[in-house]
C-alpha cells in the first residue's frame, strides 16, 4: 500500500515538473500543495499521459508511440482528458486531432469552471499567492490592463491593440463564458454581486467552452455591450497580453486573483502592463468619493473635501474617470520608458514568459522540435510495420 502510494505520489510530482517547465509555471510547495490540486483534477493514467505532451501540436498515435500506449488507448483517454479541460486540441479540416499540453493558468485551471468544489477551491486560494511570481510577472505578465471606453478621451493617444471597442472590431468569432475566479469566490462565500459571465474568447481561443457547453456563442454587438456593463460594474478590462489577444477578462479587485495578488504588493503599477495611468487635477476635485469606491486597486482615497491619487498603484484601468463628474480625472500616456512591451501574438507571449521564466531557451526549443519530428517519423514506421504483421496474422 505505502509502495503503491509512492508510485502514485511520484506520477504526480512529474506532472508538476512537466506543467511547471511550461511558459505559466506551476511552482512547488512545502507542503505538496500543488500535489493535491493535481490529483484532484487528474487520474494517475491521465497524469502520466500528459507528462509526454509538449506544446507542438501532436496526432494520438505519436503520443502513443512516445509513451508507449497502444494508439486507440490513448486516442481514447486523450479525448476525455481535453473534455476535462486537462489539455489542449487542435483540429485541423479533414485531418485527426492534434493534442498539446496545457499550461495550468491561464488553461487549465480557467476550463474546470464547471467541476469546482469547495476543497479544490480552498485550495487553490492558498496555493494563488505561491503561483503568482511578482518578479517573473512583471517582467513577463499574462495579462495586460486597457482602460473602460468611457474614459479614453478622443485627443489621448491610443494604440489599437489599447483600445476594447477597437479590439472587438478587428475579430469575427466570439464566445462569453463564465468568471471562474468570480464563481469560486461565491462558493467560499466571498466575492461579489458582479456579471458572472464576463469573459470573452475570440476564435479558437473559445471552441473548448462552446463544445463542453461552459461558453455561448455571440455577436459582436452583444460584447460590446459587455463592455459597457463591465464599466458600470466596476470591473477591469484585461486582455491577454499580446496585440492580438485570445481573450479579455473582465475583472474586479475582490475576485479576480490576479488582482487580488497585486493588490497586496505596495506598487501594482511596477506589476502591472498598462499603457496609461491616472492624473488628478485636485482644483477640479469636489471631494464626491465616487473615485474611491471605483478603483481596484486603492490608488485614491478622500483627505478633507479632495481625492488624492497614489499614482504607484494606479493600473491605468480608467474606472475612476469614466465616472468623474467634473472631469478632475483623466488618462495620460505613460513616458516611452514605461511603456510595456506587448508582444504581437500569443505564440510569441507564451515564448517570452517561458524565456523570462529561463524555463526555456532557443536550444530548447529546436530540441523540442526535432524530438517532435522524429517521433513522428518513428511512431509512422511503427504504424506500418504494426499493419504489415495485421496482413500476415490474416
Amino acid at each position: 500500500m505505502v509502495r503503491l502510494q509512492r508510485m502514485e505520489n511520484s506520477v504526480y510530482h512529474k506532472l508538476a515538473k512537466h506543467l511547471d517547465r511550461l511558459p505559466g509555471g506551476f511552482p512547488s510547495t512545502p507542503d505538496g500543495l500543488e500535489l493535491r490540486i493535481l490529483k484532484r483534477l487528474f487520474m494517475e493514467p491521465e497524469a502520466r499521459l500528459a507528462c509526454h505532451l509538449t506544446l507542438i501540436p501532436e496526432t494520438a498515435q505519436v503520443v502513443a508511440y512516445r509513451c508507449g500506449w497502444v494508439r486507440d488507448t490513448a486516442a481514447t483517454m486523450l479525448e476525455a482528458m481535453w473534455q476535462k479541460g486537462l489539455i489542449l486540441k487542435h483540429e485541423p479540416k479533414g485531418k485527426p486531432p492534434r493534442y498539446m499540453a496545457c499550461q495550468f493558468v491561464v488553461g487549465i485551471w480557467e476550463f474546470q469552471v464547471n467541476r469546482l468544489d469547495r476543497e479544490l477551491v480552498a485550495d487553490m486560494a492558498a496555493y494563488i499567492p505561491v503561483l503568482f511570481n511578482a518578479h517573473a510577472w512583471g517582467r513577463a505578465p499574462q495579462m495586460r490592463t486597457i482602460p473602460v471606453n468611457r474614459s479614453i478621451d478622443p485627443k489621448l493617444p491610443v494604440l489599437p491593440h489599447e483600445a476594447a471597442a477597437a479590439l472587438i472590431r478587428t475579430k469575427d468569432h466570439f464566445v462569453i463564458s463564465p468568471c471562474i475566479c468570480r464563481k469560486e469566490r461565491r462558493l467560499a462565500g466571498h466575492g461579489c454581486d458582479g456579471p458572472l459571465d464576463a469573459c470573452i474568447s475570440f476564435g479558437d481561443a473559445g471552441s473548448y467552452f462552446i463544445q463542453s457547453g461552459i461558453g455561448r456563442r455571440v455577436d459582436r454587438q452583444t460584447v460590446l455591450d459587455l463592455l459597457e456593463t463591465a464599466d458600470r460594474a466596476g470591473l477591469v478590462l484585461q486582455p491577454s497580453n499580446s496585440r492580438d489577444p485570445a481573450w479579455i477578462c473582465c475583472c474586479c479587485g475582490c475576485c479576480c486573483g490576479v488582482l487580488r495578488t497585486v493588490k497586496t504588493y505596495p506598487r501594482p503599477s511596477d506589476l502591472v502592463a498598462a499603457p496609461f495611468v491616472v492624473q488628478l487635477n485636485a482644483d477640479g476635485c469636489t471631494g464626491c468619493g465616487l473615485c474611491v469606491g471605483r478603483c481596484q486597486m486603492g490608488a485614491l482615497g478622500l483627505k478633507g473635501k479632495a481625492a488624492q491619487l497614489n499614482n504607484h498603484r494606479c493600473i491605468g484601468c480608467g474606472l475612476c474617470v469614466s465616472t468623474c463628474p467634473t472631469g478632475a480625472l483623466r488618462l495620460t500616456r505613460k513616458p516611452r520608458s514605461q511603456q510595456p512591451r506587448v508582444p504581437a501574438n500569443m505564440a510569441t507571449a507564451l515564448l517570452r514568459m517561458a524565456w523570462k521564466r529561463k524555463k526555456i531557451g532557443p536550444f530548447q526549443v529546436a530540441a523540442e522540435i526535432g524530438k517532435s519530428q522524429r517521433d513522428r517519423y518513428l511512431s509512422s514506421r511503427r504504424s506500418i510495420t504494426d499493419l504489415s504483421k495485421k496482413d500476415q496474422c490474416r
